[in-house]
């Protein structure tokens, strides 16, 4: 009984190293592969155009990450940015910058706080909640302006191509909500209750978690991250097009998560796997485009992508 005792602990562990060792790995063959097609690919120039096209999935992915472990999910973030960027668009000429973004953001943080309020305190599901918000959101932006809208000031598509001390502002914003997203973790007691939550829900409130707050502030963190996404997307292509801002941004937003470890049942995860996770898509999406391969065919290896994302997260589930 103790040697297939250990034979099964053996075979946990061995599970267990696999899928740990699995993003890395994939990060590394990728690399070697795109460099030996496209030489220009591992140049610092491209690594950090990479960092600038990822920065709004990663914007959304890290508050995205600790509500799934959690044990909650938020499916409308792509038609937040989609309508966060419709609200700028209208909002500059008549509030000036400033006051535009404040404006956006807190829209953000209030759609999110209300599906906050519907899914911890309603008790309704995330996935239909989310949604519905989901089609309500786009269908909203495209009742403001179903035109796509364009030639936002300069000051702020300066945000989108300016760089601070040496890297792109884009960049800088996403690393920012990198540590933030570390720091609430580690060293806060939301991040404790966070996982806590998705352990188990019940007990967390027999313990004394006030569960539906954080519920609904891990919603609005979410809420408001869409929203300043979609900020840094129109920011970068001076753009606000409401029918096709951030549509399908939810599927690559949950892909990264699933591929950096978070599992769709909550309680556990990292954030620095969610940065590779984001990282990895960021360079199979810039590799295809330095191979010349068709729109066509990278949706369809990003799809095959979040289908091994899935099949990973079913593995790391049965592992326990």
């Amino acid at each position: 009984m103790s040697q297939a005792n250990d034979k099964s602990v053996d075979s946990t562990n061995i599970g267990a190293s696999f899928t740990a060792a699995a993003l890395p790995a994939a990060i590394a063959f990728l690399a070697l592969y795109f460099f030996y097609k496209a030489p220009v690919f591992l140049t610092l120039n491209n690594w950090i155009s990479i960092s600038v096209q990822i920065a709004s999935l990663m914007t959304i992915s890290i508050p995205f990450s600790i509500l799934l472990m959690a044990g909650k999910v938020d499916l409308s973030v792509g038609s937040m940015v989609g309508l966060s960027g419709v609200v700028a668009g209208l909002s500059f000429p008549n509030l000036g910058i400033i006051a535009t973004v404040v404006l956006v953001l807190a829209v953000g943080l209030a759609i999110g706080l209300l599906n906050g309020f519907l899914v911890g305190v309603l008790s309704m599901s995330p996935i239909i909640v989310t949604l519905g918000a989901l089609t309500l959101l786009r269908g909203l932006a495209q009742w403001l302006s179903p035109s796509p809208l364009f030639d936002f000031p300069e000051a702020f598509t300066f945000i989108g191509y300016g760089r601070l001390l040496g890297l792109p502002i884009l960049t800088l914003i996403m690393l920012s909500v990198l540590a933030v997203g570390l720091f609430v973790m580690a060293r806060t007691p939301l991040g404790r209750h966070t996982v806590a939550i998705g352990v188990n829900e019940r007990a967390a409130y027999l313990v004394g978690i006030r569960v539906k707050l954080t519920v609904m502030l891990l919603y609005g963190a979410v809420g408001m991250s869409a929203a300043l996404a979609g900020l840094m997307t129109i920011a970068r292509i001076n753009s606000a097009p409401s029918g096709t801002l951030g549509v399908g941004l939810e599927l690559s937003v949950l892909t990264a998560v699933l591929l950096g470890g978070v599992p769709f049942t909550g309680g556990r995860g990292s954030l620095l796997r969610v940065a590779l996770g984001v990282w990895l898509l960021g360079m199979l999406s810039n590799g295809l485009i330095l191979m010349n391969v068709p729109t066509v065919a990278s949706l369809m290896i990003t799809g095959l992508v979040l289908v091994l994302a899935a099949g990973l997260d079913v593995l790391r589930t049965r592992r326990g």
